[in-house]
Order: structure tokens, then C-alpha cells, then sequence
């Protein structure tokens, strides 16, 4: 253009006109390259978000999926030794009742066996007064057999009846041992049995208290 050209009005309000389309469309055209990019980034941002969203719930599945299988696997094991306990229990109380009854009869067998020792004195003593008579009556006279044989027919049937009780005597005393023997057994049964109890009611405290922290979580 020349110089009289540019000094035109006109020509210069054609020349600005010109410009600002220009302008405008240079305007438009970015802004429908930013608009196009922005759109893109946003498909972007979404489809990466989606996918985030998605992997945290498969995460979160997961993990609920595991604790709820350690929940019951904590609440099976719960009534595992919630059952043991109760199994135990009943032992216990079942072996409770056969020493409370082991320890009267023990007693009891003490009472009689006491009472057939002062049965066995009184006999021995009995036995020593017939000795003493049938040599006092052996020395007075040879005419007194009679009496004599008496004497020992009496002397023979209270030297069986000792021995009879003698015998007895000692299988009282071999029952006595035996009952012994087991009321120990069955004492020492009861003190395993009660720390088996506290063990298995620890345990089961701490099943609980591990279920209870897996259900608040």
C-alpha cells in the first residue's frame, strides 16, 4: 500500500476491519483448539478416574471379602472352643461328683476298716485271756477234758474267726490303697483339667476380642 493509500480513511477502516476478522477468527480458532483440548483432557481425567474407582473397589472388595472370612473363620473357632469349654466343664463337674464320691466311700472304708482293727483288738485280747485260761485249765486237773475240749472247740472258732477277719482286714486294706489310688488319679485329672478350662477360656477371649476388633473394623 502506499503511503496516500494508508493516510485513507476509508482504506484504513477497511485495513482495521480486515484485522479484527482476522483477530476473530485467529480467536476462535484457538478457542476451539483449547476447547477441543480441555475436552480430551477432561475424557481423560475421567476415564483415568473411572479406572482408580474401580481398582479401589476391587481393593475394598477384597479386603472385605478376606475379613469376612477371617470373621468366620474367628467365629467358628469361637464356637469350636465355646463347645471344648462346655465339653470340659461337664468332664470336670462329672469328675468333681466321682471324687466327691470316691472321697466318701474312702471314708467310709477308713470308718470300717478302723472299726474291724478294734474288732481284731478286742479279738486278740479274747484270744490271749482263752490261751491264758486253757493253760490255767490244762495245769488244774486231767479231769477236765471236757471242759477242756470246750474251751478249745471256743479257742478254735475264734482263732478262725480272727483269721477270717485278718483275711478280710487286709483286702480292706487293698481296696482302701486301690481307692486311694484313684482318688489321686482323679485329683490329679481335676488340676489338669482346670488349667485345660483356663487355657481354652483364654483362648476364647482372645478369639473374642480379635472378632470383636475385625467387626469394628
Amino acid at each position: 500500500l502506499s503511503v496516500a493509500s494508508l493516510e485513507d480513511p476509508v482504506v484504513m477502516s477497511k485495513i482495521r476491519q480486515s484485522l479484527r476478522e482476522k483477530h476473530a477468527r485467529h480467536i476462535a480458532d484457538l478457542r476451539a483448539y483449547y476447547d477441543s483440548e480441555i475436552q480430551s483432557l477432561k475424557q481423560q481425567l475421567e476415564a483415568w478416574c473411572n479406572l482408580c474407582v474401580l481398582s479401589r473397589c476391587d481393593q475394598l472388595d477384597s479386603a472385605l471379602n478376606e475379613a469376612s472370612a477371617h470373621i468366620k473363620a474367628l467365629e467358628n473357632k469361637n464356637n469350636q472352643l465355646e463347645k471344648q469349654v462346655a465339653d470340659w466343664r461337664e468332664r470336670f463337674y462329672a469328675l468333681s461328683d466321682s471324687s466327691k464320691a470316691l472321697q466318701e466311700r474312702l471314708e467310709e472304708m477308713r470308718m470300717s476298716h478302723k472299726e474291724k482293727d478294734n474288732t481284731i483288738s478286742r479279738l486278740q485280747s479274747r484270744l490271749r485271756e482263752l490261751e491264758e485260761a486253757f493253760e490255767k485249765a490244762y495245769k488244774l486237773s486231767d479231769n477236765k477234758n471236757t471242759r477242756l475240749q470246750e474251751e478249745n472247740k471256743m479257742f478254735q472258732n475264734l482263732l478262725g474267726e480272727y483269721e477270717s477277719l485278718g483275711k478280710e482286714h487286709e483286702r480292706v486294706k487293698d481296696t482302701l490303697n486301690t481307692t486311694e489310688n484313684k482318688l489321686l488319679d482323679a485329683n490329679t485329672e481335676i488340676s489338669d483339667l482346670k488349667r485345660t478350662i483356663l487355657k481354652l477360656e483364654a483362648q476364647l477371649k482372645q478369639v473374642e476380642h480379635e472378632n470383636a476388633l475385625k467387626l469394628r473394623h
